[in-house]
């Protein structure tokens, strides 16, 4: 008996033996994953790798991370991005209401790194079980990439040849581009006068126009727009193909604000998410029912969308998309239903079959001098402060977009 169960001890032990020689051994050179507690797995750089993302997570800010028009911003957004194409991923960005939040989602793995400087001049944050992102992070960090890239900003500037805001006031004509205007301007079913009035804010009716972010053409398409509204690589600078898209895309942005009842507020929100976002005019609204004010209503609303640019706002509990150039975009809302209030009383309100007057150069020399500010320029001192264009073409002030007649 004590034979027999000496061997069957001596058979159990080999077998573990074998199991345990199957296993492969740890490696922190290649990372292989290994267990930490019963259920955690460590996910380094070679996981990171393998799933071609890189998380990260920031605080939404000017000089972290916002987005404007579909498109991500900010000097630790854009280093991030730098970082991550050098490891050979794409970078996917989150938002933290705070900075205990923060921490945790990256204890809980729900991130891979701190996208921003916890303290000043030292690399991005990681967990302490990720020391291969860590070497690599530490590896490519240059404190002096970061200054550099802040003078590149400075340098981005908005490239276009301003037209008149009127071509020729005596005879009712807008632009050049006014039969495509009216023509286009059924697919959202407005007065082809505000199409006009947005077309000229957005480009000053330049067909080269280019933006600082990177929009383009008349209506100031950023790429990811032009591409999701079917415009073929090589046409977004093609004024008609421009202006359908711009109009496709306003069609679309009105079907996100259906619980906008009233046609005129309805407008404006949508005029406002053209420019800064639907998410983030969503946020505006949420802040707007936060305190106590009817969220469907554009007056109401029009100031918490300036107060996305305060850090007490933009990191409310309320708001999800952070940061929003506030001024930027309550000024391209009221300078849009300014000046389609002028047009209005000059230009006369057609079909979409009829067809303005042939336009016509208003310079002799054939080059047009007026100048106008471009939405991302034009961020007013103060909230208050009435806005004059620089084409002299009237002032946009005590603006009732209900009393807007034919």
């Amino acid at each position: 008996m004590r034979m027999l169960a000496a061997c069957l001890l001596f058979a159990l032990l080999s077998l573990a033996a074998c199991q345990q020689q199957k296993e492969p051994p740890a490696s922190t050179i290649f990372g292989t994953t290994k267990e930490v507690g019963d259920d955690q797995q460590v996910y380094d750089l070679p996981s990171i790798r393998d799933a071609g993302v890189l998380i990260g997570i920031t605080l939404s800010g000017p000089d972290t991370y916002y987005e404007y028009r579909g498109e991500g911003f900010g000097l630790q957004y854009r280093l991030a991005k730098e970082f991550a194409s050098s490891i050979g991923t794409t970078l996917q960005m989150e938002i933290a209401p705070d900075t205990a939040a923060l921490l945790e989602r990256l204890e809980n793995q729900q991130a891979d790194f701190v996208c921003m400087e916890l303290h000043p001049g030292e690399p991005w944050l990681t967990r302490s079980n990720t020391p291969l992102l860590r070497e690599a992070i530490a590896k490519w960090w240059n404190p002096s990439r970061a200054k550099e890239l802040q003078k590149q900003t400075k340098t981005h500037v908005t490239r276009r040849k301003s037209r008149p805001a009127m071509q020729d006031r005596a005879r009712g004509i807008i632009s050049p581009y006014d039969d495509l205007l009216i023509r286009y301007s059924s697919t959202v079913g407005w007065d082809w006068r505000l199409l006009a009035a947005q077309c000229y804010q957005e480009s000053a009716f330049d067909p080269k126009a280019q933006s600082w972010a990177g929009a383009q053409g008349l209506m100031q398409l950023m790429p990811a727009t032009a591409e999701l509204m079917g415009v073929p690589k090589g046409k977004v600078f093609d004024p008609e193909a421009n202006i359908a898209a711009g109009t496709r895309y306003l069609k679309h942005l009105t079907g996100l604000f259906r619980d906008i009842k009233d046609p005129s507020d309805r407008i404006a929100f949508v005029l406002a998410a053209y420019n800064g976002g639907s998410h983030h005019v969503r946020d505006a609204m949420a802040l707007t029912a936060k305190y106590g004010k009817d969220e469907h209503r554009w007056r109401n609303v029009a100031p918490y969308v300036l107060r996305l640019a305060e850090p007490a706002f933009y990191r409310d509990p309320v708001v999800k998309y952070g940061y929003l150039r506030g001024s930027e975009t309550e000024a391209y809302v009221r300078l849009i239903l300014g000046r389609w209030q002028d047009y209005c009383g000059v230009a006369r309100a057609v079909s979409a079959a009829s067809q303005p007057a042939p336009s016509r150069r208003s310079v002799k020399d054939g080059s047009f001098r007026s100048k106008v500010k471009s939405a991302e320029e034009w961020v007013p001192e103060t909230p208050t402060e009435n806005a004059a264009s620089e084409d002299k073409e009237g002032k946009e002030e005590g603006i009732n977009i209900k009393n807007v007649k034919d």
